[in-house]
């Protein structure tokens, strides 16, 4: 029996996530079977011998990547609501490996050759609107990942694609750090005009950081209402100005140094795919 709790059947109510049994060091296992797995997949669905159809390629490729798809929902789901230093690390390290990933998917040649040719004969295939609708986005997907590129071109793209995974994921946890390291105290005066709900939850975020009273963070569910909702002028400035400054602070989580480079690899992943610049691939 796999001791992996991620990786065992789920028998909770709902099938939802055994969470209490879930340690950070059980994801990355996880995602290396859930890549393996989706992987082996892909390489079957590239190399079948049958002619390309419509469920051979782009219904096995949907259902292809299972675990790695539940284990991938998973850990986004509690790295963003439930972060902590041992997921964050985690986050670091899973980030390049599943860009590298995800390129060889996206790039494998023999795959999009197979969703080329039925993209092709689209219009023999008598296919339903839904499915002519997911071939079309399918093969869109692979073109502006790169698949049309040469061998050169793939190569590099995936190099960037692994680049920007790092990048991306440091300046995500930039901008949490500062989410987290900031409260401003609110007096009794300053919950005047606020709703009980607000109020409730300016106490709770005072007693998770062992303190009496009421403060307001920049946690998105307590910021935007206090935000609405405040009287006060001078505390919602104080609050706004801190949101909008998060990642922007002298020292190890400042994400300036990291937006020319981000803003570089997007630029040349742009060009690389016949865009004159990232404003264009992205509309």
């Amino acid at each position: 029996m796999n001791t992996n709790p991620i990786l065992a059947p789920w028998t909770t109510p709902f099938g939802a996530p055994p969470f209490p049994a879930i340690r950070p060091e059980h994801f990355s296992p996880a995602f290396a079977q859930g890549m393996a797995e989706h992987l082996a997949e892909i390489e079957a669905i590239a190399a079948n011998p049958a002619p390309p159809s419509f469920d051979n390629t782009i219904v096995a490729m949907e259902r292809s990547g299972r675990t790695l798809g539940r284990t991938g929902a998973l850990f986004g789901n509690l790295v963003s609501s439930h972060g902590n230093p041992a997921l964050q690390a985690v986050e670091r390290e899973m980030a390049p490996k599943l860009a590298d990933h995800g390129s060889r998917v996206a790039l494998h040649p023999a795959l999009f050759a197979r969703v080329a040719a039925l993209h092709e004969a689209r219009a023999t295939l008598g296919l339903d609107p839904d499915q002519l609708r997911l071939l079309e986005r399918s093969h869109l997907g692979f073109v502006r990942a790169g698949a049309a590129l040469d061998d050169a071109g793939r190569t590099h793209m995936a190099a960037i694609n692994t680049r920007l995974a790092t990048l991306h994921t440091a300046f995500g946890q930039n901008v949490l750090h500062d989410e987290r390291e900031w409260a401003m105290a609110l007096d009794t005066a300053a919950l005047s005009g606020l709703p009980d709900f607000v109020v409730e939850g300016a106490r709770q975020a005072a007693a998770e950081r062992g303190q009496d009273g009421h403060v307001v963070t920049l946690s998105r569910s307590l910021i935007e209402p206090f935000l609405t909702f405040s009287p006060r002028r001078d505390l919602r400035q104080a609050a706004w100005a801190a949101w909008v400054a998060r990642g922007m602070h002298e020292g190890a989580h400042d994400n300036r140094p990291l937006i020319p480079e981000i803003l570089a690899l997007r630029a040349e992943r742009a060009r690389l795919l016949g865009f004159p610049h990232f404003a264009a691939f992205r509309l």
